[in-house]
């Protein structure tokens, strides 16, 4: 009677596993990596003239495919809908410029930093904006649900003077700087400067630097898959051994290589 129930019971558990995917062998079986990417944040994720999808995401994502055997797809996702996309199962990876928040993590597995952010102060030429602190009593606004939007917020509040709007999309925030409904914004140096170079935005600079901390982002995928997981995180750190990630830089935004370790922390 015993042996029969813990036979019983092994072989429950073992159909009880069976029944779970694992999203890992899921991606590899399907032959298709669908990733989560921004395409309104250059040099990160855009369009060229054919409307075909570039940039420092895009490579990534193709190189996270070709590692595993794959081929990728691209879904574009605008900010607020990053996580969305993966909890209802449009995407299987972000690869979408996305701080490693712990209340992110709450909902979704972050992996390890796979790039970083420096931050800097974009201004309306006309406004006077000259500095981060000039940015005080003034209309303000960046990327809803981005960390320089947080911060920024929050900063706005601290104040206690001035005007903060959040937009849906960079271009948006670019777009009502250019045409003055907004004084300044705080955006990603990689953004600000891609910006500014098209010429698509008349009348708007880059003035300085905001004293934020610097924004490590992070692939994600759903927070239970260890094994995707864990293949996400060795992935990072073969971009970076292999010299892989400071190619994409250079290709994408060019000067020093940002460090992705905190020191005591990532090594």
């Amino acid at each position: 009677m015993k042996t029969a129930f813990v036979a019983g019971l092994l072989a429950a558990t073992c159909l009880t596993s069976g029944a779970h995917a694992d999203a890992l062998d899921d991606i590899i079986s399907s032959g298709t990596l669908r990733c989560a990417v921004v395409l309104d944040f250059p040099p990160m994720g855009s369009r060229d003239e054919s409307n075909t999808p570039i940039g420092f995401d895009v490579d990534y994502c193709n190189d996270l495919a070709s590692a595993l055997g794959v081929e990728a797809e691209i879904v574009e996702t605008p900010f607020p809908e990053r996580i969305p996309a993966l909890m209802s199962g449009r995407v299987d990876v972000g690869v979408a410029s996305t701080s490693d928040t712990l209340e992110r993590a709450k909902t979704v597995g972050m992996t390890i930093p796979y790039f970083a952010f420096e931050m800097a102060v974009t201004a309306n030429e006309a406004s006077g904006v000259t500095s981060f602190e000039g940015m005080k009593g003034k209309t303000v606004g960046a990327t809803a649900g981005t960390y320089e939007a947080i911060a920024l917020e929050e900063q706005v509040k601290e104040w206690g003077t001035g005007t903060f709007r959040p937009y849906q999309t960079q271009a948006d925030v670019f777009l009502a700087l250019s045409q003055g409904q907004i004084d300044a914004t705080v955006s990603t140096s990689t953004v600000a400067q891609a910006n500014v170079k098209t010429g698509n935005f008349p009348g708007i600079s880059v003035v300085g630097t905001a004293p934020f901390d610097t924004d490590y982002v992070s692939l994600f995928a759903m927070r239970e898959e260890y094994g995707l997981l864990n293949f996400l995180n060795l992935f990072i750190n073969h971009q970076v051994r292999s010299g892989r990630y400071a190619e994409l830089y250079e290709k994408w935004v060019g000067g020093e290589v940002p460090n992705l370790t905190a020191s005591g922390v990532y090594r």
